[in-house]
């Protein structure tokens, strides 16, 4: 199923369902990304964009979600550290794991030279958002550092995605009230347009696993301990 497909599918799903199941899903759905690896099969990004469409139309409050999805990804990360501190070296025996491999031994050197702000950065990025909890605890991170750089993380992060997805819908709505074929083509092109940038966005990412988000030679400060 293609990313434009499922945008659709939950956009179509979430509207119907009441007030808190939309609060309960997508908080199982951010949550659940970094602590139960979901965000191999869903990034939690899609849902937190679907579900502020559907709070510009009504059915959510979007503040509401912005402190859903935010304590969400700050609980279900914390999670995922403690799992990787404990279990890591039997999590990089998962298929879904090994075969990223390369990926990992990145993201694993930057934490031990970088710390907080890879943990911050790797938010923004599907792969990473959804290992790079697990990755820290493997990598011995102290969690006060990374609890820090996750909430900094999640709050622009869930914020920002879910402010998105709210305006994006309002401007939807607005174009609807067009009538004719002229309006019906307006309409059609900005989803595309939306639809295409998103597409776009993943396409980057996955091409981003090729390399470390942060360049060697950057001048971060290192981690330490």
């Amino acid at each position: 199923m293609t990313s434009a497909t499922i945008v659709s599918f939950l956009l179509e799903k979430i509207q119907s369902l009441p007030g808190s199941l939309v609060y309960g899903l997508v908080a199982v759905l951010v949550f659940g990304e970094a602590a139960l690896f979901i965000g191999f099969v869903l990034p939690g990004e899609t849902a937190v964009l679907v579900a502020g469409v559907v709070a510009s139309r009504g059915h959510v409050n979007v503040v509401t979600l912005c402190l859903v999805v935010v304590v969400a990804a700050i609980v279900g990360d914390s999670i995922g550290y403690v799992v990787g501190a404990r279990y890591g070296a039997r999590l990089m025996t998962l298929p879904i794991l090994r075969k990223r491999t390369v990926g990992i031994e990145r993201a694993l050197d930057g934490l031990r030279r970088r710390g907080p702000a890879y943990v911050f950065i790797g938010r923004f990025t599907a792969f990473l958002r959804a290992v790079m909890p697990g990755l820290a605890g493997m990598s011995h991170l102290r969690y006060r550092r990374f609890l820090a750089a996750n909430v900094a993380g999640a709050i622009v992060w869930g914020v920002s995605y879910t402010l998105l997805g709210y305006f994006a819908g309002h401007a939807l709505d607005k174009i609807e009230k067009y009538s004719g074929f002229v309006g019906v083509g307006v309409l059609v092109v900005v989803i595309a347009v939306i639809i295409g940038l998103y597409l776009l966005h993943r396409r980057r990412e996955k091409r981003a696993l090729s390399a470390s988000p942060l360049d060697p030679d950057d001048e971060l400060p290192e981690s330490g301990e």
